[in-house]
């Protein structure tokens, strides 16, 4: 008999979900060589993210807290790789 299994999100952490979206709005992108998250400090891609997290956040979060953590993700992540020379 075949048995299936309900699937876990591909997300399991809100900073996780909070960067996979600043991802996909273009406002961090990774290192290449070392695959640290750079800012790349552009306005209009930070608010997409912020708009995607109003319309659409993850279950059961609020959007003040989807908003939140947007945030926080961007102000701990630099726009230089530590180790890039």
């Amino acid at each position: 008999m075949l048995m299936t299994r309900e699937r876990r999100p591909a997300i399991r952490t809100l900073r996780g979900w909070a960067i996979s979206v600043l991802l996909e709005a273009g406002a961090i992108r990774e290192c290449e060589e070392h695959g640290w998250m750079q800012d790349r400090a552009d306005p209009y891609a930070r608010e997409r993210a912020i708009e995607v997290a109003r319309r659409d956040p993850p279950p059961d979060i609020s959007a003040e807290a989807a908003i939140a953590e947007i945030q926080e993700v961007l102000t701990s992540i630099g726009d230089t790789c530590p180790e890039c020379s």
